[in-house]
């Protein structure tokens, strides 16, 4: 599997399937910027990723974003992988989401 999703595909798997989890990880500067978040995903703070990676569910698809899709997201994917986490990041982050007309 890919680590990255885009957000047209994103958007597509989040209509048609149940089985996805959404995270925010923005860093906290970054999320009290632009509160706004994609619809259903659950935030958590990147920076305590080894104090809430075990409440991940491994039963499903996760996807987690940060502001751009750069080290923040990488260093999220890199912990929920070595925990057995399947999971991928958003190409481009929140501004690409929002860019893309997504809602």
């Amino acid at each position: 599997m890919s680590r990255t999703i885009t957000p047209q595909a994103l958007k597509e798997r989040i209509e048609k399937e149940k089985n996805i989890l959404v995270l925010d990880v923005r860093r906290d500067a970054d999320y009290e910027a632009d509160k706004e978040m994609i619809p259903g995903a659950v935030r958590h703070n990147p920076e305590q990723v080894d104090q809430w990676v075990q409440e991940i569910p491994r039963d499903k698809d996760v996807v987690v974003y940060c502001i751009r899709g750069g080290s923040v997201s990488n260093s999220v994917v890199d912990k929920l992988l070595a925990a057995g986490v399947s999971v991928r990041y958003i190409e481009g982050g929140w501004e690409a989401w929002k860019k893309s007309g997504q809602e």
